[in-house]
């Protein structure tokens, strides 16, 4: 009987001894298993951050220098280009000067006064007809009227033309602004009325002298 124990508990440890081993190189093989999950995952994760260092590294430097060659290019741009400032105010001095040489200006009035005076002395000093009264002391101030008239209509079409072609002097490829275009071709067109309007009033064409019959 003690004899059949032995055997029987015999076996029974052997076959526990041999699970616990199965058992330990399982876990054994788990735990390898698991650590070259680990290694590989961290290997995973330290690849893309260098990859995306290397990126932002690029892209800096890549914005670096795009940022380099604009800053120059606009500061060469601010140092070359014409402002148009200027451009822009012979439109207007030739617009205004056109409108004087249409409607007159205190120049012009001057003008004709003194020739009025001097008419008025020199008919009161001397026995002159009547046609040469009139025409000293109207005929004369009407001509002064007209030919300072006519410089500033020749004063407004030179400005006016000096505007207009100033771009092609200037930096090639910037274009005029469309509104000092359209101001020196203003003063341009009323320089040139004004200036045909004192070349007929100085010949006489335009509301001439009264004949005396």
């Amino acid at each position: 009987m003690e004899t059949k124990a032995v055997d029987e508990a015999g076996p029974g440890t052997g076959a526990e001894t041999t699970n616990g081993k199965e058992n330990e190189e399982r876990t054994e093989a788990a735990e390898a298993a698991e650590a070259t999950e680990t290694r590989t995952e961290a290997a995973r994760d330290e690849v893309p951050a260098g990859e995306a260092h290397d990126e932002e590294s690029a892209v800096e430097h890549s914005a670096e220098a795009a940022e380099v060659p604009a800053e120059d290019g606009s500061e060469e741009a601010v140092t070359e280009g014409p402002s148009g400032v200027g451009q822009g105010a012979g439109a207007v001095v030739s617009a205004g000067l056109g409108i004087v040489s249409l409607t007159g200006g205190w120049i012009s009035g001057v003008a004709s006064a003194r020739e009025t005076l001097v008419g008025q002395l020199h008919t009161s000093t001397s026995s002159a007809s009547v046609a040469e009264q009139i025409k000293m002391v109207y005929g004369n101030a009407w001509q002064a009227t007209a030919l300072w008239g006519g410089l500033f209509a020749l004063a407004a079409l030179l400005v006016g033309a000096v505007v207009l072609v100033r771009p092609v002097f200037g930096a090639p490829g910037k274009p005029q602004v469309p509104w000092v275009k359209s101001v020196a071709w203003g003063g341009m067109a009323l320089g040139a009325v004004g200036l045909v309007l004192a070349v007929l009033k100085y010949t006489d064409v335009l509301l001439g002298l009264p004949s005396v019959g």
